[in-house]
């Protein structure tokens, strides 16, 4: 059972680094547009070796967590379950503490990635490309799984990642196909471009993006707009960002954490798109 929404509760966001993560900002505006005056949202600096301790020490006022790196993976063993969405890409970023005090691992990046694409009228894809490899990729690919009929082109820099993002579509029953980076800009082309890669990664593509582009979602949010999302806006193309996908996260861990369902989405982006600014 979630937690009862009527009850003071705590939750918070947890990693390393930890500073500037917006989550306090959308699950506070949520509570306060929910009417949840007894509900708190922090941050804490945690990392894989303290994780254990601090899970250890919460009271039954707790409702729940987020996580983010590099704890995503590190949680799994100090859970009791972890949903199958989890468990698709090893990976947990929302964990519930319910009622009888078990400890409830889910992803909700992915269904955040396919929430965040419908809400532009992308329910589904032919093909699709994703530029990088690391966790935020798989994540990706896992959503790629719910909406593309077709081959997904990954491009990587190493073949380590190649080797990890081919296990990956084997597990998740993905076409993949791995390109290498120097190839990039042959992905621009693609129906749906997906871009997992550090800030200033993609900027050297920026001057590739074809004369009408489809659509690209670019996971990242500050700095805002990356290079590539300004030039592919230019062009025409339709431009999904790193807070969409936060947001549409963030509205999966609400509902899960407090039990009131649907999550102020409108309220949790304004409340988002105000903090950056600020920045």
């Amino acid at each position: 059972m979630p937690p009862r929404a009527t009850d003071a509760q705590r939750a918070a966001v947890l990693g390393s680094p930890i500073a500037h993560s917006l989550s306090p900002v959308l699950h506070r505006a949520a509570y306060a547009e929910l009417g949840l005056t007894g509900w708190s949202y922090d941050r804490f600096e945690v990392d894989e070796a303290t994780l254990p301790g601090f899970i250890e020490k919460l009271g039954p006022e707790w409702a729940g967590l987020s996580l983010t790196m590099p704890l995503k993976r590190a949680v799994i063993p100090l859970l009791d379950e972890v949903s199958e969405t989890a468990a698709s890409v090893e990976a947990v970023n929302t964990v519930v503490f319910t009622e009888d005090g078990r400890r409830v691992g889910d992803n909700t990046d992915i269904p955040g990635i396919v929430a965040a694409l419908r809400e532009r009228g992308i329910e589904q894809v032919g093909s699709a490309a994703i530029l990088g490899a690391g966790a935020t990729a798989s994540s990706a690919l896992a959503a790629l799984a719910r909406i593309c009929t077709g081959e997904v082109v990954v491009h990587v820099r190493s073949e380590a990642r190649a080797a990890e993002m081919r296990q990956w579509g084997e597990r998740l029953d993905v076409e993949v196909r791995i390109a290498d980076w120097s190839e990039a800009e042959e992905a621009l082309s693609a129906p749906l471009v997906i871009a997992t890669t550090p800030a200033g990664a993609t900027d050297s593509l920026a001057s590739s993006v074809p004369e009408r582009p489809a659509t690209l979602f670019d996971v990242l949010y500050d700095p805002w707009p990356t290079t590539l999302a300004a030039r592919w806006s230019a062009h025409g193309g339709a431009v999904v960002s790193g807070l969409d996908l936060l947001v549409h996260q963030a509205v999966f861990q609400v509902e899960q954490m407090t039990g009131s369902s649907p999550a102020p989405l409108e309220a949790m982006r304004t409340a988002g798109e105000r903090a950056l600014a600020a920045r």
